[in-house]
């Protein structure tokens, strides 16, 4: 890479800020006109009424919040403008796209993988979920049944978030630069191999540990560093190079 060519933001990351931006202020915008754009275009299950093939790629350019928003995209731009100036356009937002889209077909699998769990106990459950309702335990207080409820969130609740996709980035930094120092909180340097692989460690853990209220997609992160890691070694071994 010639140094008097890098780009502080190269035209593909530049693009991805703005669309990612563009659609969040549509979200808030059609929210108070009665229009869930996140209902739309963020992931479900293939068994809930709102899923649509197109989701998949969509959702990765959708944030619940303006702070999810922020960080997302400054991590997309510390870290993906150095792979994008070193591959090219082209390349990175081909890893970019196949990472995010990993990520959410992880993700998806985990959380089909519950759902088959719960659905065992009680087929009906299913079925009740994808009406978006849970079942009420009628025989006693009439308390909704908690499995029915777990079910019904996880068929129906939306995945929304480039964080796949920056996770198969970061995952990109720390081969190509893996004695690169990083400083957490700006004061504690760690090289870039032992951040990812720290930060790839607390992801499975937390995943699997599955804390209640923890809406985080832990195993959609994991997804985007296995299909990075995949993809840099079919690259490596197509042209014994990464770049």
């Amino acid at each position: 890479m010639n140094i008097s060519s890098f780009r502080e933001l190269p035209d593909v990351i530049k693009n991805i800020l703005i669309i990612n931006c563009l659609l969040f202020l549509a979200t808030v915008t059609l929210e108070s006109q009665g229009v869930n754009l996140t209902r739309v275009l963020g992931l479900h299950q293939f068994q809930s009424p709102d899923f649509r093939p197109y989701q998949l790629i969509t959702h990765m350019f959708m944030h619940g919040s303006f702070t999810h928003l922020f960080y997302n995209m400054f991590a997309v731009w510390m870290f993906g403008k150095i792979l994008e100036n070193i591959w090219g356009g082209k390349r990175f937002l081909k890893f970019y796209i196949i990472t995010g889209l990993g990520a959410a077909l992880i993700y998806v699998g985990y959380i089909q993988f519950q759902i088959d769990g719960i659905s065992n106990l009680n087929p009906d459950f299913l079925e009740a979920a994808k009406n978006k309702k849970a079942y009420l335990d009628l025989e006693n207080n009439g308390d909704f049944i908690p499995e029915s409820e777990e079910l019904t969130r996880l068929v129906n609740t939306p995945m929304v978030g480039a964080s796949g996709a920056l996770f198969g980035i970061l995952l990109a930094f720390g081969m190509l630069f893996p004695n690169t120092l990083l400083y957490i909180y700006f004061a504690l340097p760690i090289k870039a191999k032992y951040f990812v692989m720290l930060y790839g460690a607390l992801e499975l853990f937390l995943g699997f540990r599955n804390l209640p209220g923890d809406n985080i997609a832990h195993f959609a992160h994991l997804g985007g560093m296995i299909f990075g890691f995949i993809l840099l070694k079919y690259w490596k071994q197509d042209r014994n190079t990464f770049y």
